[in-house]
């Protein structure tokens, strides 16, 4: 029995590794593609997570029928490899002040 235990957890430990891993290179690195290409995911996604460095991230929206409802949209700067403040699209951002 207690090998079975042993083999099930080493199992999900293994599986987990690899779903984090499979997840982190999901996400593309603005720092390493150029604007148009950055715009260009953006753009074809219609929503998506960017990461703008080693742990910072943030999703970005090509227009705001990707935002929640009341929501609005900020235009999106992110660093890329050829343009430190890249116009990528948008960002969502609850309205202040609305009840």
């Amino acid at each position: 029995m207690t090998r079975f235990l042993n083999t099930v957890f080493c199992i999900a430990a293994i599986s987990s590794v690899m779903a984090e891993h499979a997840a982190a290179q999901a996400r593309h690195d603005t720092n390493r593609v150029t604007c148009a290409t950055a715009q260009a995911v953006v753009m074809k996604a219609g929503a998506v997570v960017l990461g703008t460095g080693p742990s910072l991230f943030d999703r970005y929206v090509s227009s705001r029928a990707y935002c929640t409802s009341g929501d609005l949209t900020e235009p999106a700067f992110v660093p890329t490899a050829d343009n430190p403040q890249c116009v990528v699209g948008y960002t969502c951002r609850q309205r202040y002040g609305d009840r």
